[in-house]
């Protein structure tokens, strides 16, 4: 799951860097953000796996 996470934020960041690079590519602005909160939620839900968050 770890490695999960660290791919998809190279490849956010990677996109980000091309994205601000290369005008015509903006779209991928969009595209950055997206997979870096997918990459936050799969850490958080890595990390609370198999224990009950208290209420």
């Amino acid at each position: 799951m770890k490695a999960l996470v660290m791919v998809i934020v190279a490849v956010a960041v990677l996109l980000l860097v091309v994205g601000l690079a290369v005008n015509t590519l903006s779209f991928l602005l969009g595209v950055a953000p997206v997979l870096l909160v997918v990459a936050i939620v799969l850490l958080l839900l890595g990390r609370f796996k198999g224990r009950r968050i208290p209420r």
